[in-house]
Protein backbone atom coordinates (compact mmCIF):
# COMPACT_ATOMS: atom_id res chain seq x y z
CA UNK A 1 0.00 0.00 0.00
CA UNK A 2 1.49 3.32 -1.05
CA UNK A 3 -1.30 5.83 -0.55
CA UNK A 4 -4.50 6.09 1.45
CA UNK A 5 -7.01 8.78 0.50
CA UNK A 6 -9.03 9.90 3.50
CA UNK A 7 -10.48 12.78 5.43
CA UNK A 8 -8.63 14.44 8.28
CA UNK A 9 -9.54 12.07 11.10
CA UNK A 10 -6.74 11.68 13.63
CA UNK A 11 -7.79 8.13 14.57
CA UNK A 12 -7.85 7.07 10.93
CA UNK A 13 -4.42 8.58 10.35
CA UNK A 14 -3.03 6.75 13.37
CA UNK A 15 -4.57 3.46 12.20
CA UNK A 16 -3.07 3.92 8.73
CA UNK A 17 0.36 4.61 10.18
CA UNK A 18 0.10 1.59 12.48
CA UNK A 19 -1.14 -0.90 9.88
CA UNK A 20 0.22 0.35 6.57
CA UNK A 21 3.79 1.32 7.29
CA UNK A 22 5.21 3.70 4.71
CA UNK A 23 1.86 4.58 3.12
CA UNK A 24 1.29 8.28 2.52
CA UNK A 25 -2.07 9.82 3.46
CA UNK A 26 -3.78 12.02 0.89
CA UNK A 27 -6.35 14.32 2.41
CA UNK A 28 -9.44 14.66 0.24
CA UNK A 29 -9.24 18.09 -1.34
CA UNK A 30 -13.02 18.34 -1.68
CA UNK A 31 -13.56 17.84 2.04
CA UNK A 32 -10.67 20.15 2.86
CA UNK A 33 -12.22 22.87 0.69
CA UNK A 34 -15.54 22.42 2.50
CA UNK A 35 -13.74 22.82 5.82
CA UNK A 36 -12.07 25.99 4.56
CA UNK A 37 -15.26 27.50 3.16
CA UNK A 38 -17.05 26.93 6.46
CA UNK A 39 -14.63 29.47 7.97
CA UNK A 40 -14.98 32.33 5.49
CA UNK A 41 -17.84 34.76 4.90
CA UNK A 42 -20.21 33.61 2.15
CA UNK A 43 -19.27 36.65 0.08
CA UNK A 44 -15.64 35.52 -0.06
CA UNK A 45 -16.27 31.81 -0.57
CA UNK A 46 -16.13 31.85 -4.38
CA UNK A 47 -12.83 33.76 -4.43
CA UNK A 48 -11.26 31.52 -1.78
CA UNK A 49 -12.40 28.34 -3.54
CA UNK A 50 -11.07 29.56 -6.89
CA UNK A 51 -7.74 30.49 -5.34
CA UNK A 52 -7.34 27.11 -3.64
CA UNK A 53 -8.27 25.24 -6.84
CA UNK A 54 -5.31 26.89 -8.60
CA UNK A 55 -3.03 24.86 -6.33
CA UNK A 56 -4.24 21.66 -7.98
CA UNK A 57 -4.07 23.05 -11.52
CA UNK A 58 -0.27 23.12 -11.60
CA UNK A 59 1.72 20.89 -14.00
CA UNK A 60 4.23 19.39 -11.56
CA UNK A 61 4.95 18.85 -7.88
CA UNK A 62 7.27 21.84 -7.53
CA UNK A 63 4.70 24.24 -8.98
CA UNK A 64 1.94 22.72 -6.82
CA UNK A 65 3.99 23.35 -3.66
CA UNK A 66 4.94 26.86 -4.81
CA UNK A 67 1.32 27.69 -5.59
CA UNK A 68 0.21 26.46 -2.17
CA UNK A 69 2.75 28.82 -0.59
CA UNK A 70 1.54 31.73 -2.75
CA UNK A 71 -2.15 31.07 -2.07
CA UNK A 72 -1.58 30.54 1.67
CA UNK A 73 0.25 33.86 1.88
CA UNK A 74 -2.33 35.68 -0.24
CA UNK A 75 -5.32 34.34 1.72
CA UNK A 76 -3.48 34.82 5.01
CA UNK A 77 -3.53 38.59 4.59
CA UNK A 78 -7.32 38.61 4.86
CA UNK A 79 -7.91 35.26 6.61
CA UNK A 80 -4.97 34.31 8.86
CA UNK A 81 -6.68 31.10 9.99
CA UNK A 82 -6.91 29.93 6.36
CA UNK A 83 -3.20 30.37 5.91
CA UNK A 84 -2.60 28.21 8.97
CA UNK A 85 -5.08 25.60 7.70
CA UNK A 86 -3.34 25.40 4.32
CA UNK A 87 0.14 25.20 5.75
CA UNK A 88 -0.86 22.66 8.43
CA UNK A 89 -2.59 20.44 5.85
CA UNK A 90 0.07 20.81 3.13
CA UNK A 91 1.75 17.41 3.60
CA UNK A 92 -1.52 15.48 3.46
CA UNK A 93 -3.12 17.78 0.90
CA UNK A 94 -0.19 17.42 -1.53
CA UNK A 95 0.64 13.72 -1.07
CA UNK A 96 -0.75 13.07 -4.58
CA UNK A 97 2.23 14.94 -6.09
CA UNK A 98 4.49 11.98 -5.29
CA UNK A 99 2.70 9.98 -7.96
CA UNK A 100 2.67 10.30 -11.75
CA UNK A 101 0.74 13.40 -12.89
CA UNK A 102 -1.63 11.17 -14.87
CA UNK A 103 -2.88 9.77 -11.57
CA UNK A 104 -3.41 13.06 -9.79
CA UNK A 105 -7.08 13.62 -10.63
CA UNK A 106 -7.90 10.17 -9.33
CA UNK A 107 -5.91 10.52 -6.12
CA UNK A 108 -6.65 13.91 -4.64
CA UNK A 109 -10.23 13.19 -3.63
CA UNK A 110 -12.43 10.50 -2.09
CA UNK A 111 -15.17 11.30 -4.63
CA UNK A 112 -14.76 8.05 -6.65
CA UNK A 113 -15.12 6.02 -3.46
CA UNK A 114 -18.10 8.09 -2.37
CA UNK A 115 -19.71 7.59 -5.78
CA UNK A 116 -19.31 3.83 -5.37
CA UNK A 117 -20.75 3.98 -1.84
CA UNK A 118 -23.77 5.93 -3.14
CA UNK A 119 -24.36 3.25 -5.78
CA UNK A 120 -24.30 0.56 -3.08
CA UNK A 121 -26.73 2.63 -1.00
CA UNK A 122 -29.00 3.20 -4.01
CA UNK A 123 -29.14 -0.52 -4.76
CA UNK A 124 -29.72 -1.54 -1.14
CA UNK A 125 -32.45 1.10 -0.68
CA UNK A 126 -34.40 -0.55 -3.51
CA UNK A 127 -34.46 -3.83 -1.56
CA UNK A 128 -35.30 -2.13 1.70
CA UNK A 129 -35.20 -4.98 4.21
CA UNK A 130 -32.77 -7.84 3.85
CA UNK A 131 -33.62 -11.31 5.21
CA UNK A 132 -30.14 -11.63 6.76
CA UNK A 133 -26.70 -9.96 6.76
CA UNK A 134 -25.40 -12.38 4.12
CA UNK A 135 -28.02 -11.15 1.63
CA UNK A 136 -26.85 -7.56 2.13
CA UNK A 137 -23.23 -8.66 1.75
CA UNK A 138 -24.03 -10.51 -1.50
CA UNK A 139 -25.73 -7.45 -3.02
CA UNK A 140 -22.98 -5.05 -1.95
CA UNK A 141 -20.37 -7.52 -3.21
CA UNK A 142 -22.15 -7.78 -6.55
CA UNK A 143 -22.12 -3.98 -6.91
CA UNK A 144 -18.38 -3.94 -6.17
CA UNK A 145 -17.69 -6.75 -8.65
CA UNK A 146 -19.69 -4.86 -11.28
CA UNK A 147 -17.65 -1.68 -10.65
CA UNK A 148 -14.42 -3.68 -10.78
CA UNK A 149 -15.43 -5.29 -14.08
CA UNK A 150 -16.34 -1.88 -15.51
CA UNK A 151 -12.94 -0.50 -14.50
CA UNK A 152 -11.20 -3.39 -16.27
CA UNK A 153 -12.48 -2.30 -19.69
CA UNK A 154 -9.69 -0.26 -21.27
CA UNK A 155 -11.76 2.84 -22.07
CA UNK A 156 -13.36 2.86 -18.59
CA UNK A 157 -10.30 1.76 -16.67
CA UNK A 158 -9.74 3.78 -13.52
CA UNK A 159 -5.95 3.76 -13.89
CA UNK A 160 -4.51 2.40 -17.14
CA UNK A 161 -1.96 -0.39 -17.25
CA UNK A 162 0.56 2.04 -18.73
CA UNK A 163 0.13 4.55 -15.92
CA UNK A 164 0.32 1.78 -13.33
CA UNK A 165 3.58 0.64 -14.92
CA UNK A 166 4.95 4.14 -14.24
CA UNK A 167 3.93 3.78 -10.63
CA UNK A 168 5.56 0.36 -10.35
CA UNK A 169 8.78 1.70 -11.87
CA UNK A 170 8.69 4.68 -9.52
CA UNK A 171 8.25 2.54 -6.39
CA UNK A 172 11.34 0.53 -7.19
CA UNK A 173 13.32 3.74 -6.83
CA UNK A 174 11.66 5.37 -3.83
CA UNK A 175 8.37 5.21 -1.90
CA UNK A 176 5.83 8.08 -2.07
CA UNK A 177 6.27 8.76 1.65
CA UNK A 178 9.94 9.52 0.96
CA UNK A 179 8.97 11.99 -1.79
CA UNK A 180 6.66 14.15 0.31
CA UNK A 181 7.75 17.76 0.74
CA UNK A 182 9.31 18.47 4.12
Amino acid sequence: MQLVIADAHLGLRQAIQATMAGAAVQRCRVHFLRNVLARVPKGSAEMVAAAIRTIFAQPDATHVQDQLDVIAGMLGRQFPKLEAMLRDAAEDLLAFTSFPPGHWKKLWSTNPLERLNKEIKRRTDVVGVFPNPDALLRLAGAVLVEAHDEWQVSDRRYLSEGSMALLTAMTKEVTPAQLLPA
